[in-house]
């Protein structure tokens, strides 16, 4: 054996020929990544060092007295590139590592079999040294059938499969399941394979470990299971799962259980009469990215230590449900929260994670309901930094750094002034924050207020001021009831519209038209044409009011409900309802509920009531009418110098 181990180093030295025959079937690439692989790991010195990888040989070599040599000192195997015309040389190559020999780890990668072939490989793994059975993508995967699978005597521990592709469309599911289920192995993985079912094994199993990550599985899964005795470990993550008190019935018959991983699932509990069954030795749960609202904690392992329930849908911890006495760690991140919860159902409580909720001003006295926990974190909630939040500003202090990420995940988002400040920088005066203080503070600068009020009333003559104002206003209200043609009156149109935008197109097909090119020419003030550019529109407003004998507005659920109407009404208001009503026109293009008339508008409610407004009829022959009586309602003769406008308008 020394000597064939000598004559190897020596060819990989001198950089000859190996001695063995490459695998006929496999890929140029494999070939040179094998023998790269072999050359760089192969002992030099004739030790027993560890090799990696190893390229594939024809065993029927005359050469085959070598391979002793090079499978007791070859720890890991990886092969790639597997078809079905490869399968039989790989099973004799495989049937050389036989138990006992030095092959431990062995990983098949890109295979591309139908199932006898890939149960022969199983069937000579089982058999052979190997501990540690990886594959990686088998795709076209066809012609499942009933397999007479031998599980006696294997050295196998684990076995991990990452996504199979399987073709045939029907095919009895059982052939398939089975064969993994009843493996007498500890660990098992099968992930991102779109399995929708596994079987309960038929007799009690060795399992401890179970990874089925990223497949179909439902709520049906190891329902009623009685043979998963040792199962310590179960992960179910990112599978089809609704029902959380299944899943605990799942559970209850796992008498060794400890890690369940539910995560990134459908669960949901409506919180029902439903009595949720956990097996009693579940000590870490992961329930994190479901659909789970506050009836969850209705349906928890009593002595779960770590439990995981970020990305869910509570808005309250609910007191008196849950009694989780051993519970140490909860996780209830990026959820609806709005405070912190108590620790009355937790009392072993040590570190909690609420951050990402809507947490405005968190509770003040939380470490005093929760004395035991040891880290709170609580960044990242839209803080609103008011005088409330104060306490818990002193709270940190008092900690004794039991706030995680302290200070630069505690920022104020209310009010907007203080968004983005830090916590430990938001300060208010004892003033600001003390209501008694502040009431007797503003009562005492009241009376002095009305005092030196009182005192300059008197000592300036005020009342005479205020009596002279009152006279001026009173002649400047008279000035502008002037009527028409006196001194200070300066008219321009006949009548200013005021409507709503969504009414523009009656008032531009019918309105203007009917006015200002029929019988009796009419000029009218219109937003869109007569504004004047570089002025603000409240004073185009006021301006076009004032330059107008008549204000027509057209009423609709449209007019109440536009905000520029409400300006127009607004800075109109004196004008044209309290000092010269006789000024108004009212047309009532569509009938308004009065509920729909906000409260500010009680003048129009009354006008309406009590004046006759002109109602736009929906029969065209009563259209000839209503434009007669509307140019009656505006009929005035204007100054000369508007009168050019007449017939010039398009």
């Amino acid at each position: 054996m020394t000597q064939n181990m000598s004559f190897l180093r020596n060819c990989f030295l001198y950089k000859c020929l190996f001695a063995l025959t490459f695998w006929n079937h496999i890929s140029l690439s494999m070939e040179e990544e094998l023998f790269t692989s072999a050359s760089n790991n192969f002992p030099e010195d004739g030790s027993n060092q560890k090799i990696k990888s190893l390229p594939l040989l024809d065993t029927n070599s005359h050469q085959s007295k070598d391979w002793v040599v090079i499978q007791n000192t070859t720890e890991s195997l990886s092969l790639s590139e597997i078809e079905n015309g490869h399968v039989k040389k790989l099973v004799t190559l495989l049937s050389n590592f036989r138990q006992g020999s030095s092959l431990q780890n062995l990983t098949l990668t890109n295979m591309s079999v139908n199932w006898n072939y890939l149960m022969e490989i199983f069937q000579t793994v089982w058999h052979s040294s190997v501990e540690y059975f990886n594959i990686n993508r088998v795709t076209q995967l066809s012609d499942i059938k009933s397999y007479a699978f031998d599980y006696s005597g294997t050295s196998m521990r684990a076995l991990t499969v990452n996504k199979i592709v399987i073709t045939d469309l029907y095919f009895i599911q059982d052939d398939l399941y089975k064969i993994f289920a009843d493996m007498n192995i500890t660990d098992m993985t099968i992930t991102d394979s779109e399995m929708i079912h596994m079987l309960c094994p038929s007799s009690k199993s060795a399992f401890r470990y179970l990874n089925f990550l990223k497949n179909d599985l439902t709520d049906f899964l190891f329902q009623k299971c009685d043979n998963l005795l040792q199962l310590e470990t179960l992960i179910l993550q990112k599978n089809k799962f609704e029902s959380l008190p299944k899943v605990s019935f799942m559970t209850s018959r796992m008498k060794s259980l400890k890690y369940l991983d539910m995560s990134n699932n459908l669960l949901r509990h409506d919180g029902a009469d439903v009595q949720c069954q956990w097996a009693e030795s579940l000590t870490e749960l992961d329930l994190s990215s479901n659909q789970l609202a506050d009836a969850v904690f209705e349906c928890l392992p009593v002595n779960v230590k770590k439990l995981g329930l970020q990305n869910n849908q509570i808005s309250n911890v609910p007191r008196g449900v849950a009694e989780l006495r051993s519970l140490e760690e909860l996780n209830l991140a990026l959820n609806r929260l709005a405070d912190l919860p108590g620790c009355s159902g937790f009392p072993s409580l040590q570190f909690l994670n609420i951050e990402m909720n809507l947490i405005l001003i968190p509770s003040a006295d939380f470490f005093q309901s929760c004395p035991r926990v040891r880290e709170l974190q609580a960044g990242h909630n839209p803080f609103k930094c008011s005088c409330e939040l104060q306490a818990f500003i002193r709270l940190e202090r008092q900690s004794g750094g039991k706030l995680f990420g302290w200070p630069a995940a505690y920022v104020c988002e209310y009010p907007e002034g203080l968004r983005g400040t830090e916590l430990k920088d938001f300060h208010l005066s004892q003033l600001a924050c003390n209501t008694t203080l502040l009431l007797v503070t503003a009562l005492v600068l009241t009376l002095v207020l009305v005092a030196a009020v009182a005192f300059l009333c008197i000592y300036l003559d005020v009342p005479w001021y205020v009596r002279m104002t009152w006279q001026w206003t009173q002649t400047k209200r008279r000035a502008w009831h002037n009527p028409p043609g006196e001194p200070g009156t300066v008219l321009q149109f006949h009548a200013f519209i005021s409507y709503s935008e969504r009414d523009s197109l009656w008032v531009k097909n019918e309105l203007i038209p009917n006015l200002e090119k029929g019988e009796g020419c009419v000029q009218l003030c219109q937003h869109e044409r007569d504004f004047i550019p570089g002025k603000s529109i409240v004073e185009n407003i006021i301006n076009c009011i004032e330059k107008s004998y008549k204000s027509i507005f057209v009423l609709s659920p449209n007019f109440v409900q536009s905000e520029w109407c409400h300006y127009e009404l607004y800075f109109a208001h004196h004008k044209l309802f309290s000092e010269n009503s006789n000024s108004l026109i009212l047309v009532l293009l569509e009938p308004i509920p009065p509920y729909l008339i906000p409260a500010r508008y009680h003048k129009l409610k009354a006008l309406m009531a009590k004046r006759t407004y002109l109602e736009w009829p929906k029969e065209r022959s009563k259209h000839a009418l209503f434009w007669a009586n509307l140019r009656a309602a505006i009929s005035i003769n204007l100054p000369t110098a508007g009168e050019n406008q007449c017939g010039e308008t398009d």
